[in-house]
């Protein structure tokens, strides 16, 4: 099943939705010792310097691992295309403007979206915001 590419489309329904769990981001560089710690990673991107995990606080602290921030993860609720041009960039316009970082991952049907823990509900706002903004010029 194919992907939205339709901006307006994705912007209009990307229905946002904010996971309860905390996130962090550390690297490790023994990936295969990490995951017998019994982690379950929410991501995992391998770079040359190590490999990034995106994992539960809880998970964390089981792995003994080190961290520097908490984000909550916000997740679209519309199945984009790999392919659809714009939807990171106006999502991230609308978060730059309310002042907030945010990290995006994209995965093969919604795109995810961590925020600092604490502009977690500010960040919803300048989504659901954005959405309104869209749904006015249709």
């Amino acid at each position: 099943m194919a992907g939205e590419t339709d901006l307006a489309l994705l912007l209009t329904s990307m229905s946002p939705s904010l996971a309860q769990d905390e996130y962090v981001f550390t690297t490790v560089t023994d990936v295969k010792t990490a995951l017998q710690t019994g982690i379950s990673p929410k991501a995992m991107f391998v770079e040359s310097e190590g490999t990034t995990l995106v994992l539960t606080v809880a998970d964390t602290q089981l792995a003994n691992l080190s961290f520097s921030g908490t984000y909550r993860c916000i997740t679209l609720n519309v199945h984009s295309s790999l392919e659809a041009i714009g939807l990171t960039a106006a999502v991230s316009a609308a978060l730059t403007k309310a002042n907030i970082s945010a990290n995006v991952i994209a995965a093969y049907y919604h795109d995810h979206i961590f925020v600092p823990t604490d502009k977690a509900q500010a960040a919803m706002h300048a989504l659901k915001s954005l959405t309104n903004e869209w749904l006015r010029r249709q």
